[in-house]
């Protein structure tokens, strides 16, 4: 199949920060099955034009992207001075279909990757791996731009490189207020820009650069440790230079997310204003997290007390419709579908964060929150302690959002709006909803459409915890819903 499509390798996007005239770049790419090899484990796995990670595409503000993309694989794929790509993955000896399947078929959760990745790479740490490290040589007294992506499957990571400070520029593409760190943490579907500023003279030593996982939940989680090598070009070859190792934070170290989220800041400056929206014409309250579905008749299940796992945002676990969602709504044809009314608040309350309820089960439903177009939206979305409490990193598809406050415990609307951040609030797509906590976010409706929110742990996602938003037309020409292209294939 030829067409545009979202490709789940990575393919990395290059944005350069200035603007200027638009050209168009094209781009051919084939999607293919390849051997690939990583801890002595060879299978064949989708990639692009043969390479995992897949090939860059390089563009500037105001370019015309055109991406031939054909299909030589027979699974339906989702696209997924120097800049630095740093791409942070998993590694499973096995097929994660089959592992997926399995899951499904038992209620129970899936088995964790066999390895973390840079950029492909699971490096030195992991048996049968020293010769796939990722390797960054870098030049004395230079200044390196290095894009981090998080695109693991259900772990948000830990970064550091050693003895080195990075200054955080930018999140989910969005000029932040610049601020010097030694570790990051990046949740599944974040992205950071930060400066690497290498030293002026020639170290005589290399760096370790190494993440692992920020665990929150009571799950089983992959506890191993990706590492790279930074080293210093040098004129005269050195051998056995001293290596030095970072200092991660624990695992659960809830702190040191908690304060680099809080650290994170939009420029708000006249050239990049932060356009938080003031009055609010929806204020919206949703509970997440984790719950259970009754085990089928005669059926073993790997769930909580022979249950199986469920999740759910505000108790309605999302069920897949077998006709797509912007589909039935474009043509008018939804009733059987879909319910235009997901509820604005929990339809039980109770002690979100402490003693859990006895009845844990989940309602299932194909819901969505319709929207006036332009609707200016208040969202608050509390962690549930169902389960156990979990931190959970919701997307939302088709907007950028700005996080306007966050804390631990229930969600206080007497109290917790007055310390909110309506001035410089960081902008993004992706945010960690605190484990034992809540987010506040602010957005306006204002692309037409069909968008899905969903949790980017995937294990979550699959369970339910996902919803979708209908936003409708406006009255302008432009404020409306395009029509599908003449040669999009039918579902």
């Amino acid at each position: 199949m030829v067409g545009f499509v979202r490709i789940l390798v990575a393919i990395t996007l290059l944005v350069s920060v200035y603007s200027v005239a638009g050209t168009t770049r094209h781009y051919e790419f084939n999607i293919q099955l390849q051997n690939v090899t990583r801890l002595c484990h060879t299978r064949s796995m989708v990639t692009v034009n043969g390479k995992f990670p897949g090939p860059r595409i390089v563009a500037r503000e105001g370019d015309r992207l055109l991406i031939k993309v054909t299909n030589h694989v027979s699974n339906n794929i989702t696209k997924p001075y120097k800049e630095v790509p740093i791409i942070f993955g998993e590694w499973f000896n096995t097929d994660p279909e089959a592992i997926i399947a399995q899951a499904t078929q038992t209620g129970g959760g899936p088995n964790v990757s066999d390895a973390y990745t840079f950029n492909g790479l699971p490096g030195p740490l992991y048996n049968c791996s020293a010769k796939d490290t990722l390797k960054l040589k870098v030049k004395q007294a230079k200044t390196y731009l290095l894009r981090l992506i998080n695109a693991a499957l259900n772990d948000e990571l830990f970064f550091s490189i050693a003895n080195h400070t990075l200054t955080v520029v930018e999140a989910d593409a969005i000029y932040t207020k610049p601020f010097d760190t030694e570790t990051l943490i990046l949740a599944p579907g974040q992205t950071t820009n930060v400066l690497l500023k290498t030293k002026l003279k020639f170290p005589g030593a290399s760096f370790v650069m190494s993440a692992r996982p920020y665990v929150t939940g009571q799950g089983t989680f992959d506890n191993s440790t990706v590492a790279g090598i930074l080293e210093y070009e040098s004129s005269i070859p050195m051998k056995n230079l001293p290596l030095f190792k970072p200092a991660l934070p624990p695992l659960n170290d809830t702190s040191f997310v908690t304060q680099f989220s809080n650290r994170l800041r939009s420029l708000a400056s006249a050239q990049f204003p932060a356009n938080v929206p003031q009055k609010i014409d929806r204020h919206l309250f949703f509970t997440v997290g984790l719950g259970t579905s009754p085990c089928e008749k005669n059926k073993t299940c790997q769930g909580p007390n022979g249950t199986r796992f469920a999740a759910s945002i505000n108790n309605v676990s999302f069920v897949q419709p077998s006709v797509a969602l912007l589909q039935s709504h474009y043509s008018g044809q939804s009733e059987g579908v879909y319910s235009p009314y997901f509820p604005i608040t929990p339809l039980h309350w109770f002690n979100y964060t402490g003693t859990p309820p006895n009845n844990t089960f989940v309602s299932n439903g194909t819901k969505l929150m319709v929207l006036p177009f332009n609707t200016s939206v208040e969202l608050v979305l509390q962690d549930t302690s169902i389960l156990g409490v979990e931190s959970h990193p919701l997307h939302l598809h088709g907007f950028n959002f700005f996080v306007v406050g966050q804390g631990f415990g229930n969600y206080d609307p007497n109290k917790d709006p007055k310390n909110f951040n309506l001035v410089d609030p960081i902008e993004r797509n992706t945010v960690g909803v605190p484990s034992g906590g809540w987010v506040a976010i602010r957005f306006l409706a204002d692309n037409p459409g069909v968008w899905f929110m969903h949790c980017h742990l995937e294990v979550h996602t699959n369970w339910g915890l996902k919803m979708a938003w209908l936003v409708l037309d406006g009255k302008l020409p432009n404020q409306k819903l395009l029509p599908p292209p003449v040669d999009l294939p039918k579902c």
